[in-house]
Parts: C-alpha cells; structure tokens; sequence
C-alpha cells in the first residue's frame, strides 16, 4: 500500500523501502510544512527501511539506511525533524574519512506504539522498546526499554509509564 503523503517526500537509493498498511507522512498544520520535505533512503542494495500500518510521521522526517535495515513499528508517532541513521557513513580516522564501509552501519529497530517527540536523532545499533516515549531533542545512542520515557542527551530512561 502507498502511503498518504500530505508533504513532498523523496525515496531513493538501490535498497527496499516497504510501506505496510496506512501510514501518513507530513501533517498539515504543523510546523515545517511549507518548507521542507521528508527523505527517506536506502542506499545499498542490502539496506532496507519498513515503516509499519498505522505510524505517523509529521514533517520533515529523515531515514537514511547506508547498508543494513531501519525497522520502523505500527502505530508509531513521529515529531518534526526526526533523524534516524544507521549509519556514521564514514570513518574517523582521518584516513578513513572519505571511506564508506558496512563496518560503520548497525541497524535500528523501533517496535510498535513508541512515541518520538520533535528534533529526536536516532542513531545506528539502537532498539526502542514497544510504547516507550523519546523526549524532544532527544539523541538516542544506546537501547531503550519497552514502557519508559527516555530524553536527554545521551538519552536516557527517566521515568516508567
């Protein structure tokens, strides 16, 4: 099924993006609607990005799969200008900086009914616990539990639902 796109969105690169079921993308009125769009991409052929029936992704979104898989729940909720990226596509080393490899890429799994607050980065290896809440401008670096609210950055678990 296609998702219902109320704001411009790409969709690019050689991977699999799969749409299961409803899942709207861009909100009208919400901020950023009249100046942005969503991206989402799978870049290798061995990266993959699925969004599950009944999520919601409000403006301005961001998924990047560089090689391996962002698995995006049912029923979740996402703020503007979320970033999700499996990847730090590149090296640190300063010889290594322009050097693109699968070592650099861990895959993200959101399980269902989590909740992902405004300016949330999520980062590669990551797991988010089913119905759990990532407060705005929350960095996600490390897993988080199933049934908390987590927010900071780093963030990290600071209250039980």
């Amino acid at each position: 099924m296609r998702p219902r796109l109320h704001q411009p969105v790409q969709f690019s690169g050689l991977g699999e993006i799969v749409i299961h079921g409803r899942v709207n993308i861009g909100i009208y009125p919400s901020p950023f609607f009249l100046s942005g769009y969503g991206y989402i991409e799978a870049r290798h052929p061995s990266a993959s990005i699925t969004i599950g029936n009944g999520t919601w992704i409000n403006n301005n979104f961001v998924a990047i799969a560089e090689f391996k898989r962002i698995s995006i729940g049912q029923r979740v909720l996402i703020g503007t200008c979320v970033e999700i990226l499996e990847s730090d596509f590149h090296g640190l080393a300063i010889d290594k900086r322009t050097i693109v490899g699968a070592e650099n890429a861990t895959g993200i799994v959101i399980e269902d009914n989590v909740f992902i607050g405004n300016n949330v980065k999520i980062m590669k290896g990551v797991k988010i616990g089913f119905g759990s809440v990532i407060g705005n401008g929350s960095v996600v670096v490390h897993d988080v539990p199933q049934g908390v609210v987590a927010a900071g950055n780093p963030a990290r678990v600071i209250r039980n639902l």
